[in-house]
């Protein structure tokens, strides 16, 4: 990022590093499932092709981060375990747990078609995250026996509750049925009144699926003479057992042998309290804003497989703008958002209560909502390109005691926004006039800001000042108050008397402050 005076701000952000030996547990579950599954109609009480979509997804992000080993899942959660020795983003908790459940939201909304061809993705599905810390394997036994106590707890209880309901019963009067039911019973129940065997049902439901790495043969190509080569590769397998904690199962799968070492014993008692005490969480301090930050991961890549326009791609800046409006539709806590390029900061208000200021938490869903709402929106700004593969972005939470601080910080992103977008008009317009890319560096290598607004309009005839002020200024998202009953031609409502608005202007002065004083109040 480039130097300005306002770089101090970074001193406010805090390391979350997960030191080794500790093992890491990365586990997400939807926000707001319940009332996602209403909207779409989905089987109760469990949907097969739902929980296929998730495991697809589950696979998905193991074949794209290796370091991940062992995956588990049921309803809508699941929990990714990494390898012990993994040196993934340097251990960062935050980063690591927002790129994971950032990809799993979006290949979800990529892959919804898939398995719902008639079914149209009516809302984002966002997912919460956390990150465990396991400080033995016995840690990590001991919370994936309780994840599977608790999918079969959950299924019982569902199947049981549901069964009623479709029986004639209210949902309250199922509820009052089963309040104070044990195991036994609840089988009972389902063999007499329905005449359903509970061990009888679909493995999937009962006991969930693992999906690990397994070493397999795959053809890469053909020799002259039509014999195929062959060579091992990493792919995921899925596996329904009802004891994943157990030696039997986990003791012998090699892969995880290698990766994570054995389980000594079997688990006896499950004890969820203890298990809870490793949750790796960092609660914010009160009385200060919060800042959300997510940055696009390898959006380098993505823009050229995506084929953007450079230096900027309008339409792309549209989209990421549009999602950010989304996300203050959203999350009624978030009073501004600041974006550039494939990034942007939301900014919390010093008295937000969000998830109860719990870090993982307002970072994950944030990014998880914006990651969905990028993949649903996609074909509205790119109606002509395919989106070929799903993107990625990774947040960081930063608390900053006073206002004056938070518009340094504000001021910051804004200076970086017009230091590297100067940069790369004129990166981009010597590429484009026959120099190599490295011939463009090297050019560039020193020069001030005058000296690249001469070589502009010397060689180019552009004057910087006059490009769009959205790629000179990047974008401002907030909500200002109006009796004005129209649509605001750059704004959506979000009630009678509020809309939000995106707007390009000087945010660094204090014009602006003073233009929309509640922003900050």
């Amino acid at each position: 990022m480039a130097n300005s005076r306002y770089e101090y701000v970074k001193s406010f952000e805090v390391e979350d590093e997960v030191m080794p030996p500790n093992l890491m547990i990365v586990r997400i579950e939807g926000c707001n499932f319940d009332t996602f599954s209403d909207i779409h109609d989905l089987e109760k009480p469990n949907d097969e092709k739902a929980l296929a979509l998730m495991n697809s997804c589950a696979a998905a992000v193991l074949e794209e981060y290796p370091d991940i080993v062992f995956s588990y899942g049921f309803n809508d959660e699941y929990s990714f375990v990494f390898k012990r020795k993994t040196k993934f983003y340097q251990r960062r908790a935050s980063k690591i747990m927002s790129l994971i459940v950032s990809f799993f939201s979006s290949v979800y909304a990529t892959k919804w078609k898939e398995f719902f061809p008639h079914k149209e993705m009516k809302c984002p599905l966002s997912f919460l995250a956390r990150l465990l810390c396991c400080a033995s394997l016995e840690v990590l036994q001991a919370y994936l026996a309780w994840r599977q106590n608790e999918c079969h707890i959950r299924n019982l209880h569902n199947t049981c509750l549901w069964m009623l309901i479709k029986s004639g019963k209210s949902a309250k009067e199922a509820v009052e049925v089963l309040q104070g039911t044990q195991k036994q019973e609840k089988n009972e129940l389902l063999f007499q009144q329905f005449g359903i065997n509970y061990r009888m049902l679909p493995e999937i439901f009962r006991q969930g699926s693992c999906i690990f790495m397994m070493q397999a043969e795959d053809v890469v190509k053909y020799d002259e003479h039509g014999n195929p080569i062959k060579r091992m590769r990493r792919r995921p397998r899925m596996i329904h057992n009802e004891h994943i904690a157990g030696q039997n199962f986990w003791n012998g799968q090699q892969y995880l042998l290698m990766e994570l070492g054995p389980f000594e014993n079997d688990i006896k008692k499950i004890k969820a309290a203890y298990v809870r005490s490793f949750l790796f969480e960092n609660k914010l301090m009160p009385s200060t804003w919060i800042v959300i930050r997510i940055d696009g991961c390898h959006f380098h890549r993505f823009s050229e497989v995506h084929e953007f326009e450079k230096p900027n791609d309008q339409q792309a800046l549209n989209l990421m703008n549009s999602c950010a409006v989304a996300v203050l539709e959203e999350f009624k806590d978030i009073v501004f958002s600041y974006g550039v390029s494939d990034e942007y900061s939301f900014i919390l208000s010093k008295d937000s209560k969000f998830y109860q200021r719990q870090a993982s938490q307002i970072v994950s869903v944030i990014v998880s909502f914006f990651s969905s709402v990028y993949v649903m929106k996609w074909k509205d700004f790119f109606p002509f390109k395919e989106l070929k593969f799903s993107p990625s972005f990774d947040g960081r939470a930063v608390c900053y005691p006073s206002t004056e601080i938070l518009r340094d910080y504000l001021a910051w992103r804004q200076v970086d926004c017009h230091i590297n977008n100067q940069y790369n008009t004129c990166f981009w317009m010597l590429v484009k006039s026959g120099k190599s890319k490295s011939e463009a560096q090297s050019y560039l290598k020193g020069t001030q800001t005058r000296e690249k607004n001469e070589l502009l309009i010397r060689q180019f005839n552009i004057d910087y000042n006059t490009l769009p002020e959205m790629f000179r200024r990047g974008s401002s998202v907030f909500r200002i108050k109006g009796e004005d009953s129209t649509m605001p031609k750059n704004g959506t409502f979000g009630d009678a008397k509020e809309k939000i608005i995106t707007d390009h202007s000087n945010i660094i002065e204090d014009a602006f402050w003073k233009e929309h004083p509640s922003i900050l109040s």
